[in-house]
């Protein structure tokens, strides 16, 4: 029989750490329920993270001193209490009481790291520094541009549900790059130049001459 490897347990348990870095993966299986209602489109909470984190590092390079990292941290730990109270949409929020706390408060007790867990959550809900209103604008932009995204492919109700959150971006270079979203076609990046003639051959060497 194997010997499990002896590890120091003042500085870490290791039990702990393997079953956060289990519990963590459900968020790839946890659904953004607002989709749902939307009709069309769906993601999951580990793919929101994804997305949040990229606008989030961008967010923080554009502007002057902000701690990246900080961000960083934010955008990925933000919507872990979901492992747990999975994501309730604003309807959903009208009749269900969230108990993020309490989930931070645990998860805090668990980890030898969950202090840095909570202090990082705790400043992000306050919404003070600049770090954390970055942080909620990639959060607000990422479902932007799922929105967006839905609206481009002919989704109508989207078009309705994009305007409120426009209207939740805090910081001036969120607010801009909203209205850039807006006039930008989600396919362009992809397509590029439609009467390219890559589109149609691939410019491909000839193989043979005819």
């Amino acid at each position: 029989m194997k010997e499990r490897k002896k590890v120091n347990k003042e500085s870490y348990d290791d039990l702990s750490i393997a079953n956060f870095l289990f519990e963590v993966g459900i968020l790839s299986k946890t659904p953004r329920s607002g989709f749902h209602f939307l009709g069309t489109g769906n993601q999951s909470v580990a793919e929101h993270t994804s997305r949040v984190l990229y606008i989030g590092y961008t967010l923080a390079s554009i502007q002057k001193d902000v701690d990246i990292l900080k961000v960083l941290k934010m955008c990925l730990l933000h919507d872990l209490p979901e492992t747990r109270i999975s994501d309730l949409n604003y309807v959903h929020q009208k009749y269900v009481t969230r108990e993020e706390e309490k989930v931070v408060e645990d998860l805090s007790k668990s980890l030898p790291f969950g202090k840095d867990i909570k202090e990082t959550l705790s400043e992000y809900e306050m919404r003070e520094s600049k770090e954390s209103l970055i942080a909620k604008d990639a959060d607000n932009l990422e479902w932007i541009i799922s929105l967006k995204e839905q609206i481009d492919i002919g989704n109508e109700r989207a078009k309705d549900w994009i305007t409120p959150a426009g209207k939740r971006l805090n910081t001036e270079a969120a607010k801009v790059i909203f209205k850039q979203i807006m006039r930008t076609d989600s396919n362009d990046w992809w397509f590029g130049d439609k009467d390219d003639d890559w589109w149609v051959n691939r410019k491909q060497k000839k193989l043979w001459n005819k």
